[in-house]
């Protein structure tokens, strides 16, 4: 069963909307003995996606009671709640050997978004109304504890497409998420096979690029599309959908009398006409996703149609969060300028694990007002401003300062906006007084002496393992290392990690006195690497997982498998330009943080570490 394309979607009852996501339609067949998932076109699917099989027979026992069961939905992976990257999931598509195929299913899986119901316990549901089978869709996941929302965070590798009522509510978040558009589906509509409905309408969250035609294929009708960048043409992609059959055959013909060459089929011509196409995604940068001819811009110059308008129209945001300055260069990484709105679409696409770290502690924010590239002029941040729009919730902390909560996607593109480069939180929740994590700081005298910094991570992590306390890794974003030990919340105090992080601080540099110290003054360590644990206590921050730094590479405070750890680890590589496709390959490595919170045995450490010092 097919949806119908409208430019915009019926409002009201009775219809209701659902997220679209960009990724392979597919059934899911779930029986005893047997489970499959089976693509549009027939092609089974889960040798190329074994996370799904493996998923579906871990909750074999609770599904047994509702087999045989078939569900519609769409096979993705998850950048945010709201959006999936199609892209990814191709390339995950096209791996045929076993051993990258479990890799990828086990670092950075795929997930099932379920949103009709077909098949329960052997009976049809699809001559029932819609919104029966999506109520009783939702009762299953209830039932099988799934998520009743997609979360690219939930361990869950089957999530529930949830059912909007408000038009505009749904229309704004996925415009504010970047997601590819809705369906509104109607609630009487019943499930029929290989038909293309008119009570499923899509409808899609165009992006728009002005650019002009440099050539076309008189065989298979598609022409070539460009745009200026530093002066020169620069091919962006190709359009043959949406030009009516009248204009097509003018336009052929103009490029058919004025060819400059000839090549084949291809007729190619100076940039002179001028057009708009709407797309979905620009992929690596001159690949667009669904292009679809929109109008002729006959007052717009081929000068006009440049890279810099290219960029910002690939990223759209919603009417609350008004973008100041899109071209604004922030960064420079070697020749290419990084510009506000490619900034802004980095906080877009690492969210949902760069907010988790965010949600619910007092931010203290480093602006560079006028991006890196202009000296040191910056300011910190800490109150929430009069001018700050109503979505920003913030916290009156006992020091006097009112500090922004970033505990939402609009809320961290607002101050995105603002310039606010850098993220730095306490180690606690607001009003809280005891640390929820412990981060250990690993700071070498110099960026060449970066292998004192994997020294001491490493040494810290054998110390680490022999009381099996879960540690967890990342790069600063500058020069060095941070240790991450997440605690059980409203638990321990700092006095208490104090005990800890001293007898570590004394283990290291009793055992390594010719590589670490604790000594405060820097004249003293004689190119030691400084074990700053006391940096770990209360009204101290530090700088959050995925936050950018103000540096001249535009770093990234990113974390890292531990066997990544090695003197041959570059910091620099890890960028707003590097760290969103590092995700999509490798997963988030701190994904198991809060399960390894509930399961530490801090308490029976410090007992011992307690009675040692008594």
């Amino acid at each position: 069963m097919l949806p119908t394309y409208k430019p915009e979607a019926p409002s009201g009852k009775p219809w209701g909307y659902e997220v679209k996501y960009d990724g392979f339609r597919a059934i899911l067949s779930i029986h005893q003995d047997k489970t499959s998932l089976t693509s549009r076109n027939g092609k089974e699917l889960l040798p190329a996606f074994p996370e799904i099989e493996r998923f579906v027979e871990e909750i074999k026992p609770k599904l047994n009671p509702f087999l045989p069961l078939a569900i519609d939905g769409e096979l993705v992976w998850l950048s945010n709640p709201l959006k999936s990257d199609f892209m990814h999931l191709q390339w995950r598509g096209r791996l045929k050997t076993k051993q990258p195929i479990r890799e990828a299913a086990s670092l950075s899986p795929s997930r099932f978004l379920a949103f009709d119901l077909l098949l329960q316990e052997g009976k049809s549901w699809k001559s029932t109304p819609f919104r029966k089978r999506k109520r009783e869709l939702e009762k299953l996941c209830i039932n099988l504890n799934l998520p009743l929302k997609p979360n690219p965070l939930d361990m869950a590798i089957i999530q529930f497409i949830p059912i909007f009522q408000d038009l505009e509510e749904i229309l704004e978040k996925v415009v504010l998420h970047d997601g590819e558009g809705i369906i509104a589906k109607h609630e009487s509509s019943l499930w029929e096979e290989g038909k293309r409905t008119s009570g499923w309408i899509k409808v899609k969250n165009w992006r728009t690029v002005p650019c002009f035609i440099t050539s076309m294929n008189i065989e298979n009708g598609y022409f070539t599309l460009g745009v200026y960048r530093a002066g020169d043409p620069l091919i962006i992609g190709q359009v043959k959908n949406g030009i009516c059959q009248h204009d097509r055959s003018i336009l052929q013909q103009i490029i058919k009398h004025n060819a400059t060459e000839v090549h084949g089929n291809e007729y190619y011509i100076h940039p002179s006409i001028c057009l708009a196409v709407n797309f979905l995604h620009a992929y690596e940068d001159t690949d667009l996703r669904e292009p679809q001819f929109k109008e002729f811009l006959t007052t717009v110059k081929p000068e006009e149609c440049t890279w810099e308008r290219f960029t910002e129209g690939q990223y759209t945001f919603p009417s609350t969060i008004p973008v100041t300055s899109p071209d604004k260069p922030i960064w420079k990484l070697q020749n290419k300028l990084i510009t506000k709105i490619e900034y802004l679409q980095y906080l877009r696409d690492v969210s949902s694990w760069f907010l988790h770290h965010l949600e619910g502690k007092e931010l203290t924010t480093i602006r560079y007002p006028h991006g890196t590239l202009r000296g040191e002029e910056r300011f910190f941040q800490k109150n929430r401003p009069d001018y700050a729009p109503d979505f920003v919730e913030s916290f009156s902390s006992e020091d006097g300062n009112d500090y922004i909560l970033c505990n939402d996607l609009e809320t961290l593109i607002w101050l995105g906006n603002q310039l606010a480069l850098e993220f730095h939180t306490p180690y606690q929740k607001a009003g809280k007084t005891h640390p929820d994590e412990l981060v250990l700081d690993l700071d070498p005298p110099s960026p060449d002496l970066f292998h004192l910094a994997v020294k001491a991570a490493l040494e810290s992590k054998n110390v680490l393992d022999s009381i099996n306390l879960k540690s967890f890794i990342k790069t600063s974003g500058n020069k060095g290392l941070q240790i991450h030990i997440p605690l059980p919340a409203d638990t321990f105090s700092y006095r208490d990690t104090r005990i800890f992080t001293n007898f570590l601080a004394d283990f290291l540099t009793d055992a390594h006195p010719d590589i670490f110290t604790v000594e405060r003054l820097k004249k003293n360590r004689h190119n030691r690497l400084y074990l700053d644990f006391v940096q770990h206590s209360e009204g101290k921050t530090i700088i959050s997982p995925y936050s950018p730094r103000g540096n001249d590479f535009a770093g990234v405070a990113t974390p890292l498998y531990w066997e990544e750890l090695s003197e041959n680890l570059s910091i620099k590589d890890y960028t707003v330009w590097t760290v969103p496709q590092r995700i999509r390959s490798l997963g988030c490595p701190f994904s198991g943080y809060e399960e390894a919170r509930g399961e530490q045995p801090f308490e029976e450490v410090l007992q011992f570490l307690k009675g040692r010092n008594s």
